[in-house]
Parts: C-alpha cells; structure tokens; sequence
C-alpha cells in the first residue's frame, strides 16, 4: 500500500471512525497479509502515514463466501470470477486468516 493510499485509509477512518471496513482484491498471500496488517496494526515498514497507527479496521477479502454473498452474482461473475479461478484463493484467504491472528494476539 503506497503512502497515498495509507493517507487515504487513514483519512477515512478518523472521518468515519469504526463504520469502516477495508476489502481487499490483493492477489496472493503475501500482499493480503501485509496489507491486511497496515490497516490493522499499521504499517509493519514503519515508513507511512500508518507507521505505528493501529485502526483496527475490519479486513475482509473479495474471496471471502460473506463478501460474494453480497455481491450480485452477474457482478461477481465479471468482475472477481476469473480473478478467482486463476489465483490461489486458499492461499490467499489463509494469508487473511494469519493475519487476523496476529491482529488479535497483539
């Protein structure tokens, strides 16, 4: 997640505080993670705007059954079904998952 983008996350949350729910297209494991963790705990570089700012916002990921249930399924089918197919969902969800886990030990 690029400086901007860190500005603009954290924009958004103060203005919005806890109604803010970040969702993610990222695509494979590594990225999830790590971004999932940005806006979580804060930047794990410590080089951007949410270096040391835990949000605290709830991550979810395109993926995700809660998120396509959500999603008409034309819509779904255009834009995130070949997404899906082609790129490791389960890696991807599980980088998620660890995520979340250290979210909630630290």
């Amino acid at each position: 997640m690029g400086l901007e983008d860190q500005a603009a996350v954290k924009r958004v949350a103060d203005e919005h505080g806890s109604g803010v729910v970040v969702l993610l297209g990222t695509p494979d494991a590594e990225s999830t993670q790590t971004l999932a963790q940005t806006v979580v705990a804060g930047d794990p570089s410590y080089a951007g705007p949410l270096a040391g700012v835990p949000l605290g916002l709830p991550v979810l990921h395109v993926f995700e059954p809660e998120v396509r249930e959500q999603v008409p399924s034309e819509v779904y089918e255009e834009q995130v079904a070949l997404m899906e197919m082609s790129l490791d969902r389960e890696a991807i969800l599980g980088g998620l998952r660890e995520a979340r886990r250290v979210a909630t030990t630290s």
